[in-house]
């Protein structure tokens, strides 16, 4: 049971890097964007191919970062600068990537057995592998939550969080909400990339096709973090995005261990995010919301 909670403790921490990414587009820039599913595959072709070809896997998954963050610039450009919609210019991001994955990739999948990774190092140290992902996760969630603070705390990401909020009112004040649009998923695109490369290195393989549901995972994690940990402060929405990518993963671990198919795993995700996304609806159908007889005057 100790081996299945730190098992999914480890991916879990892995993933909520791309939770937050979802997190950016989805609730500060109301944005569905499909990229994603293209741009963590992207990040875990970049880092396994470099990492194969001899770099130090600290530098691809930097290269990484720089990958997932080409890609959202595209998808912004589409977005914004040819009026395509935010879920088609998605859509057609994630399609062209698959090419370019396969590109980088050179063909469906590269193994990484027997090489260096990121996590080698603390299991130089004498660190058991699966505590070292855990630390390492651990470290690279605390490094990508305290950078987002302080950024979305300066006016440039003020800026970025009020386009999200009211765009009409961020133009009226002089600011190019369009250039924040393509900021935000920029960095967006570049955090999921950053997980991909993460997860790749953690599983010992990349797959082209390993991006496929991503952004319904993401979305589970952030609906369950908002609904489980709620939603105070702006840090603590951070915080609780991770703690709902790992409460996701331990919950399909311990599905699988209850005997559910592996083929069905997609299909209890969309559910679950169904059911999350409806709750303030039940809520309300279950204990209705008094009107007052001032309200009704």
């Amino acid at each position: 049971m100790l081996e299945i909670i730190k098992g999914a403790v480890s991916l879990g921490l892995l993933w909520a890097v791309m939770t937050i990414g979802v997190y950016i587009t989805y609730r500060i820039l109301n944005i569905a964007d499909l990229t994603v599913e293209g741009s963590i595959a992207l990040g875990a072709a970049i880092a396994a191919q470099a990492i194969v070809s001899g770099a130090n896997p600290y530098i691809a998954s930097f290269i990484s970062i720089l990958g997932g963050m080409a890609a959202g610039l595209v998808t912004g450009i589409l977005h914004t600068m040819l009026k395509i919609p935010a879920l088609l210019s998605g859509i057609l991001t994630m399609i062209a990537l698959y090419s370019v994955n396969l590109r980088v990739l050179g063909k469906a999948n590269l193994s990484l057995l027997r090489m260096e990774t990121v996590y080698t190092a603390l299991e130089k140290l004498g660190i058991e592998s699966s505590w070292s992902v855990i630390i390492f996760g651990l470290i690279s969630v605390a490094l990508v939550i305290g950078f987002l603070y302080w950024f979305f705390g300066t006016e440039l990401g003020c800026a970025i969080r009020a386009t999200g909020n009211n765009p009409r009112m961020v133009r009226a004040q002089g600011i190019n909400t369009n250039n924040m649009i393509i900021l935000g998923l920029i960095i967006s695109n570049g955090l999921v990339a950053l997980s991909g490369a993460l997860i790749a290195q953690y599983q010992s393989f990349s797959d082209v096709q390993m991006g496929t549901g991503s952004i319904v995972i993401g979305l589970a994690s952030v609906i369950i973090g908002e609904v489980l940990f709620g939603k105070r402060s702006f840090l603590m929405r951070f915080v609780s995005l991770a703690f709902g990518a790992i409460t996701y993963r331990i919950i399909i671990a311990f599905v699988l261990k209850l005997g559910m198919h592996s083929n069905d795993l997609k299909l209890f995700t969309a559910i679950t995010v169904a059911l999350a996304l409806a709750l303030p609806m039940i809520r309300d159908y279950v204990n209705p919301p008094k009107i007052s007889i001032e309200e009704n005057e």
